[in-house]
């Protein structure tokens, strides 16, 4: 292949393959850019224990992820510092035309990472990150929050192209957080195959049966990871609420996802007297066939960027009760 026809050469970072959009988004762009015109690579940290693993996604569409288990989402300076270096040492042997990074902390490692190489060749490699949130709200401390903003101002100077998933996304890294002005900022939404999500693929009925949950009785599910960002107690004290208001009704929750507040969680739900009517699932990978038994879905997220599950939801003509967070 000549200079002129070679392939545009793009490296995809992302911190972890956990269980959420992030994961599906990296993978299908990934496999689903023109394999004439560019050669993707993707590179994924490792997931944590108390996370789920969603690698089998990547694996079913044809794409193999570069591991790096010392990119991992916990901060840990000398871990990171690691992998920043191990990150540049992959852009030399790889020499990409486009770095693409996702999710905080990949974010962070391979700008600075490009922003190193970049410093040393000719030849410049082009910079874009996507935001498909942030953390710049309901996740830590008012003065640690500032800090993030700033070092996002920091890594969006270093930064070509910076992707929002969202209109009103895009309108808070310009007008309420000041990330980068808005001529840097493109607005592109998220893609997915929501085939299997039709009306007409939907096998009624399992997803109840293997509960022990009759027709009658109506079904309410949460779907996400298990974090405090989710906010699942807002979802229980409503449940409370509902069930003191309603014993007449017959109705049951249940909680798809794990994560690291689990038991917490589900001692929270004991201590209310819930255990009963609210039910952990853990993970489900065939999702199709949990949305075909649902009666609403509930979101309760203090932040979001564009949330998938809602998404699914309404491509299987499941309402839903959410939360005005981000992207919703």
């Amino acid at each position: 292949m000549t200079q002129m026809n070679k392939k545009i050469k793009i490296l995809r970072i992302i911190t972890r393959l956990n269980i959420g959009g992030p994961a599906i988004h990296v993978s299908l762009l990934t496999q689903g850019l023109d394999p004439i015109q560019f050669e993707s690579i993707l590179i994924a940290g490792q997931v944590s224990p108390f996370e789920g693993d969603m690698s089998y996604f990547s694996d079913t569409i044809g794409v193999k992820p570069i591991i790096i288990p010392i990119l991992r989402r916990e901060i840990n300076l000398l871990r990171d510092i690691k992998c920043l270096f191990h990150l540049v040492r992959i852009l030399g042997r790889e020499k990409p035309d486009i770095v693409h990074t996702h999710t905080a902390k990949a974010g962070a490692l391979g700008r600075i990472a490009v922003f190193i190489y970049n410093l040393t060749r000719k030849k410049k490699i082009f910079l874009v990150h996507t935001f498909h949130g942030h953390t710049f709200s309901g996740y830590f401390s008012e003065i640690m929050s500032l800090m993030f903003v700033w070092a996002e101002r920091l890594l969006a100077a270093m930064t070509d192209t910076i992707i929002a998933i969202c209109k009103s996304q895009a309108n808070e890294l310009i007008g309420r957080y000041h990330i980068a002005p808005a001529s840097k900022i493109k607005t592109v939404r998220l893609g997915f195959d929501l085939e299997s999500f039709g009306e007409n693929d939907r096998p009624k009925g399992e997803f109840r049966k293997s509960l022990g949950i009759d027709s009658e009785t109506i079904l309410i599910g949460i779907i996400g990871r298990l974090v405090a960002i989710k906010n699942h107690k807002m979802l229980f004290d409503a449940a409370r609420i509902f069930l003191d208001q309603n014993p007449e009704i017959r109705v049951k929750f249940v909680v798809i996802g794990d994560g690291e507040l689990r038991e917490e969680l589900i001692g929270y739900c004991q201590q209310d007297g819930l255990s009963d009517d609210v039910l952990f699932c853990g993970w489900e990978r065939d999702l199709p066939t949990v949305y075909a038994d649902l009666d609403i879905l509930a979101l309760t997220s203090v932040n979001e960027g564009t949330p998938v599950s809602m998404i699914e939801a309404m491509a299987s003509s499941v309402p839903v009760i959410s939360t005005d967070a981000g992207g919703v």
